[in-house]
């Protein structure tokens, strides 16, 4: 298996961020994307590097669990300092630069993390249009006790005394709170400043450039002849690479439906009336439902759910390959939520949350090189890449449906029976929200089933049957998620509906539990 990287392509203006190692640091790359400028992340290993290729016009570092006075911290060449481009150090990349310039960096007496307010100490074009004081989001142990020459403070807050400072000679800035968060109010606007203001970007980078691109690096990876196998499930993610790579290579795209016995109600016939209806691409449908059910028999661990789910999935595709000469690629809908949970991304020392079929689970033999475009990406990006490649606006704004299928929504074990009630479950669910027009509020609804029984009372008889969890989630990109409330007739309908029409369940429950600490899935 292997990951090539496509040819870089030259941007008149972009920005270079430096990963350190956050689990949030693709959030920076969003917010800048958001303003319009085109940057790329890279680990600080490569960062030097890739700045003489970008030639960008500023560098913003990254936090990281790291100490810069650690002898495992992070090593970035500094002769990235000598570019002569503004720099903003966030959090440790702050810290990183004070230290690099003859400051100081010390543990901190008081730890800051949540919610804090930072009073502005003078003008500035970083801080321009900034409330002072203003809610900032703070993460760390360590503190700046002395700036380097030259620097001045910007900010400070109650326990943490150089919140912000610069170096206006150089455009050199630090901040030790998170502006990529939502929760610094105006953090948005401080990277505005910094990206427009003091780099001088005019934000001419638009969505629809990364399409232009993305097709030409995708000509470039797969060449003139080679042919592309796609996994595809239907929903946004690989439903936008399709349409990606069908504008690319046209007929060379030879897609893959797998039928695994794990879809939800409808799933496969829909999945055949969109792409080989409306998009007339080149559809394989495999029921293998057998193969994964049978493997799947008595598995209860998670983990071994996913990894044997994401094995079948590639010995499929593997399999399905051999009918195509040319089929050196298997083209995935992998998105950065999906990598950052599963792998330490950009080199950064992130932790796994759980691994994901199309990112963990691919064993190390697979023959075919894996064609991502989307890796980058976060799912409302992808689905307005869906918009602008003329996607209808039912599958653009499809809730999400996870690679495994039902088998994250069963915990424990698997059996025929529950996943039968589960499909008729969720499709209560999916009805009654999407008639009560609530999906428009929603990230994700849908039904769990719960190997548990209760005692219940039906017909004046005594029943001891199953529970099903209804999951209600709010989000903007998968990465948090808070849960939702819809009316109670709503409920109502949901509950009543699925107890008088499905066998075997007696008892519904509404999960009410966020991201973190929980995930939206519940395996």
């Amino acid at each position: 298996m292997s990951r090539a990287s496509a040819p870089a392509l030259e941007h008149e203006e972009s920005i270079l961020v430096v990963d350190f190692g956050a689990q949030y640091a693709q959030l920076i790359a969003r917010r800048l994307r958001e303003l319009h400028v085109y940057c790329e992340i890279h680990p600080p290993q490569r960062a030097y590097e890739a700045a003489q290729r970008l030639r960008p016009r500023g560098v913003i570092l990254s936090g990281g669990p790291a100490s810069v006075y650690a002898a495992n911290a992070p090593v970035l060449d500094r002769r990235i300092l000598e570019l002569g481009v503004p720099f903003l150090g966030i959090c440790y990349g702050m810290q990183w630069l004070c230290e690099s310039l003859g400051g100081k960096v010390e543990p901190a007496d008081v730890h800051e993390y949540g919610r804090a307010s930072m009073t502005l100490e003078r003008e500035d074009a970083l801080v321009a249009g900034l409330s002072s004081p203003t809610q900032i989001w703070m993460s760390h142990g360590d503190r700046v006790v002395r700036l380097p020459e030259g620097a001045v403070p910007l900010g400070t807050t109650e326990s943490c005394p150089l919140a912000a400072m610069a170096i206006p000679a150089r455009k050199l800035y630090g901040v030790q709170f998170h502006p990529e968060v939502t929760h610094t109010v105006e953090g948005k606007l401080l990277l505005a400043n910094f990206v427009r203001h003091v780099c001088g970007c005019a934000g001419n980078w638009r969505m629809g450039s990364f399409v232009d691109l993305e097709i030409e690096r995708l000509r470039k990876q797969i060449g003139e002849t080679g042919e592309v196998i796609l996994g595809l499930s239907g929903g946004v993610d690989s439903s936008v690479v399709a349409c990606l790579l069908h504008r690319a290579i046209g007929e060379r795209l030879h897609c893959i439906f797998v039928d695994n016995g794990l879809l939800r109600a409808g799933e496969r016939e829909s999945v055949e009336e969109v792409f080989r209806g409306h998009f007339q691409m080149d559809l394989t449908v495999v029921d293998a439902s057998e193969r994964f059910l049978s493997k799947l028999a008595g598995v209860d661990d998670p983990e071994k759910k996913r990894k044997i789910i994401g094995y079948e999935f590639v010995e499929v595709f593997r399999a399905e390959a051999k009918r195509f000469r040319n089929a050196r690629f298997l083209g995935q809908g992998t998105l950065y939520p999906d990598v950052i949970e599963s792998v330490a991304v950009h080199g950064g020392p992130t932790a796994t949350i759980k691994s994901h079929h199309n990112v963990g689970g691919l064993p190390k033999d697979l023959e075919l090189e894996l064609v991502e475009p989307l890796r980058e990406l976060f799912k409302d990006e992808v689905r307005e890449l869906g918009v602008i490649l003329g996607m209808p606006e039912e599958m653009v704004r499809r809730q999400p449906f996870p690679g495994p299928g039902l088998a994250v929504r069963v915990p424990g074990a698997i059996q025929r029976s529950h996943l039968e009630a589960l499909r008729a479950a969720d499709k209560i669910v999916r009805q009654e929200i999407e008639a009560a027009g609530w999906q428009k509020h929603l990230w994700q609804y849908f039904a769990v089933f719960l190997p548990v029984r209760s005692v219940g009372v039906m017909g004046d008889g005594r029943t001891y049957e199953h529970a099903v969890a209804v999951r209600l989630v709010e989000s903007e990109d998968a990465m948090t998620a808070d849960w939702a409330l819809p009316p109670k007739p709503v409920l109502d309908r949901i509950s009543n509906r699925i107890i008088n029409e499905v066998d075997g369940i007696n008892r519904v429950v509404l999960d009410i539990s966020s991201k973190p600490p929980a995930t939206i899935e519940w395996e």
